[in-house]
């Protein structure tokens, strides 16, 4: 039986967020909930970027702006933890080195050119998304914004299925690794595509709750490539690779919805 209790939901909202949360325990039980209640984080931190992009379009600023905070502010919110890790895991994979060097290398404090330029184009993808779906109104953009969310950390429920190993003996992404059994995550993976759904079918009817879903699904999608590569790479995952799947899966959802 997995204990979906209070400790499970400290464990994703202060391990995924920096919202003052503190974790009590850090047992298997324990990251097993936390794991399964991640879309919950990312709905959080979704609904707090979507309320920044929509007040500064009340105000009077323009769908650009309102796009910069909406990817802003969950960097803030995770103090730019699932960037870092992105940048990381860039640095590991565009290395070409073999695993442990690259494990190494990802373990640095420093940024890498892969890196940097990574980090560039990741941002830019989800300010430019966001643009399109601010553009079409604040209803749009920010229903968009909190399906990205959500869809994000998602992935890291996915993720930490059972079957996928840790690449270190230590860190977070050993802390979760193989803790969710596969029928609860794909609970938690249809769950939350039909509330994203359920969203889009009050917000615009039938055709956005099927582009809704489908963006979720891009974005799992996304993410489930990325895994298997670095899996490949690195013979399994880290933290800062937990880092690179949500941002992974935050910019395919908001580019399928973008093209949408």
């Amino acid at each position: 039986m997995i204990p979906l209790d209070g400790h499970g939901v400290r464990f994703a909202f202060g391990t995924l967020t920096a919202l003052p949360v503190r974790v009590s325990r850090w047992d298997r039980d324990t990251a097993r909930a936390g794991m399964l209640c991640a879309p919950l984080a990312g709905l959080a931190v979704g609904l707090l970027a979507a309320a920044s992009g929509v007040l500064l379009l009340l105000g009077g600023a323009g769908p650009l702006l309102a796009a910069v905070a909406a990817v802003a502010l969950p960097a803030a919110l995770t103090r730019g933890l699932h960037l870092d890790g992105l940048a990381d895991t860039a640095d590991g994979l565009g290395s070409a080195r073999p695993a442990e060097d690259a494990l190494r290398i990802m373990k640095q404090s420093d940024i890498g050119p892969f890196g940097v330029v990574t980090l560039l184009l990741v941002l830019l993808a989800q300010v430019a998304a966001l643009y399109e779906l601010f553009g079409q109104g604040w209803a749009v953009g920010a229903v968009g914004t909190v399906v990205a969310a959500v869809t994000a950390r998602l992935a890291l429920t996915l993720a930490s299925r059972r079957g996928v190993p840790p690449a270190r003996p230590e860190g977070l992404g050993a802390a979760v690794a193989g803790t969710v059994p596969w029928p609860a995550a794909l609970a938690v993976a249809c769950a939350a595509t039909a509330c994203c759904a359920a969203a889009g079918a009050l917000t615009g009817g039938g055709g956005t709750a099927a582009h809704l879903a489908l963006a979720v699904l891009a974005g799992a999608g996304g993410a489930e490539l990325m895994l298997r590569h670095c899996v490949r790479r690195f013979g399994g995952v880290t933290g800062d690779v937990f880092g690179a799947l949500e941002e992974t899966a935050a910019t395919t959802a908001l580019l399928a919805l973008a093209l949408g």
